[in-house]
C-alpha cells in the first residue's frame, strides 16, 4: 500500500493549490494547466465524497481518507509522466492531512502523515478566504473559514514549504501564480 502513497519521480516543475474549500483552487487549477498548454491533477476527494454522498447519503470518515489519498497519487503520478513543463496539483496529501486533523481531533493515519510530508512540490499556492462562499453537497464550514483558513497556513509553515500567498480577483490571483511558476521555469 506504501507504494500507492509515494510520489514518483518527474522531471517537471510541480505547484499545488492549496487552502480551504471554496477558495477557487479548482477555478486557478485549470486556467493555469490551460495558460502553460499543460495537464491539471483534480482533486480525487472530491469525485469519490460526491459519489459517496449520492449513493450513501454519508459524508466523510477516517476510513475514507487512505483511499482518497491512493486515488490522489495515482492521478498525479500518471499526469506526471505526461508533462515535462510544468503540473498543476489541485490538492496534495498534506491538505488531505490538514482536513484529516482539523476534522478527527488531530487524527491522522500515520501512512498518510508519512506521504504527506515525503511527498514533495515546488511551490504551494496558497488560496485566501476572500473569494464568495459557495455550497455544494459536500462544502460545510462556512463559518469557520478563518479557522480553516489558519489551519491550512500553519501546516505550510510547520513543514517549511514554499507557498505564495493568493488573495484579490480571480485574475490578481492568475497573474500573481503565473509570474511565479515562470521563475520556476526560468530556473528549471
Amino acid at each position: 500500500m506504501e507504494e500507492k502513497l509515494k510520489q514518483k519521480e518527474s522531471s517537471c516543475i510541480k505547484v499545488v493549490l492549496f487552502g480551504p474549500e471554496s477558495t477557487g483552487k479548482t477555478t486557478l487549477s485549470m486556467k493555469l494547466a490551460k495558460h502553460y498548454k499543460s495537464f491539471w491533477v483534480p482533486e480525487f476527494a472530491r469525485e469519490y465524497l460526491q459519489k459517496k454522498w449520492d449513493t450513501e447519503k454519508k459524508i466523510c470518515q477516517p476510513e475514507d481518507l487512505i483511499p482518497i489519498a491512493i486515488g490522489q497519487m495515482k492521478l498525479e503520478n500518471q499526469l506526471a509522466k505526461q508533462v515535462d513543463s510544468v503540473l498543476i496539483c489541485d490538492t496534495d496529501l498534506l491538505e488531505t492531512k490538514v482536513y484529516s486533523e482539523v476534522y478527527y481531533n488531530g487524527f491522522c493515519d500515520p501512512l498518510l502523515n508519512k506521504y504527506a510530508l515525503e511527498n514533495i512540490y515546488d511551490l504551494y499556492f496558497l488560496t485566501y478566504i476572500d473569494t464568495q462562499w459557495e455550497a455544494d453537497d459536500l462544502r460545510d464550514k462556512p463559518h469557520e473559514r478563518e479557522t480553516m483558513f489558519q489551519a491550512f497556513q500553519q501546516a505550510l509553515l510547520t513543514n517549511k514549504r514554499p507557498y505564495v500567498l493568493l488573495k484579490g480577483s480571480e485574475n490578481e490571483r492568475l497573474e500573481l501564480a503565473i509570474k511565479h511558476i515562470d521563475v520556476l521555469l526560468k530556473k528549471n
